[in-house]
């Protein structure tokens, strides 16, 4: 698979604070990726660089497997890094050919482009009469303008009501739904969960996860444990068998992290040749919130 971006080491300190720390992964063709971390975790900072409106520290980045420069590579790249910046007196159509002028590609897809984020009945309109949405589509069409392999969108969503973030998270998945390769920073656990196929979780700058999303909740899950009494030496017999890997006690019930499968069947026999009588046994799968928020407190 072809890889469109691959980040190595990538660093960048603004005098103390290290905004990206030493952030390597990969972006590859047909996908769709979310960079997720809480409000100033070195997302933006990291679009900046690959996008080279950001000097990095040290560290590189390369697009389209080093074939091309960065410079030739951009203008293969569609990105909203910024609020949607266009004329108000003019109509959407008049802005996004003033676009095409300035970036020298042909006006012969607005038409196109427009129906792609749903604003074709709108494109004799001007910009100041238009909702916060539809100017957030109305940008992405622009990024649009030159079809690109890769779209880079940082938070597309925000600011936005319900309505609005259903529409753009729709728009989106119809992209990618073409092949285009998407990059997306958000803080938002359910925009990633409903529209990406992979994410890199970051923290501080450190990437704590990357991979794909599905297995990012695939994780062996956790047993909830109650004994009728004294629950010592149920706690006891959990910490002697391998497959378990922390734990922990929450009001009257046991929580038993798993680092291998277990069967609830095989985890009830286990303790009853202890002698220990459950009163409740759950075996549950940890939501992408909670794996989210595991990774982000824990580092």
């Amino acid at each position: 698979m072809e890889t469109i971006l691959s980040l190595k080491n990538l660093d960048k300190k603004y005098g103390s604070v290290h905004a990206v720390n030493n952030l390597s992964f990969d972006i590859q063709k047909g996908n769709v990726y979310g960079i997720l971390g809480p409000n100033g975790s070195g997302k933006s900072t990291t679009l900046g660089i690959i996008l080279n409106v950001v000097n990095r520290t040290s560290g590189s980045f390369s697009w389209f497997n080093g074939k091309l420069s960065t410079h030739e590579a951009l203008k293969k790249v569609g990105a909203i890094i910024e609020r949607p910046n266009f004329y108000p007196y003019m109509t959407a159509e008049q802005n996004l050919k003033l676009i095409c002028t300035i970036k020298g590609i042909s006006s012969e897809k607005i038409d196109e482009k427009l129906k792609t984020v749903n604003l074709f009945e709108r494109k004799n309109s001007k910009f100041k009469t238009f909702s916060l949405g539809m100017k957030q589509r109305l940008a992405i069409a622009s990024a649009l303008l030159n079809d690109p392999e890769i779209l880079i969108l940082d938070e597309p969503t925000n600011g936005l009501d319900p309505q609005g973030i259903h529409e753009i998270r729709t728009i989106i998945n119809k992209i990618a739904s073409t092949g285009t390769t998407i990059l997306l920073a958000s803080h938002l656990l359910d925009e990633v969960e409903k529209v990406c196929s992979h994410v890199v979780v970051i923290r501080k700058g450190i990437k704590l996860y990357s991979g794909r999303v599905d297995e990012m909740t695939a994780s062996k899950g956790f047993f909830e444990l109650k004994v009728a009494k004294d629950d010592t030496l149920l706690i006891k017999a959990l910490k002697e068998l391998s497959a378990i890997h922390k734990v922990s006690k929450e009001q009257e019930t046991i929580i038993a992290t798993l680092n291998e499968s277990i069967s609830a069947e095989e985890m009830n026999a286990f303790l009853f040749k202890k002698g220990i009588v459950l009163s409740h046994l759950v075996k549950r799968k940890p939501s992408l919130e909670q794996q989210f928020l595991d990774l982000t407190n824990n580092n």
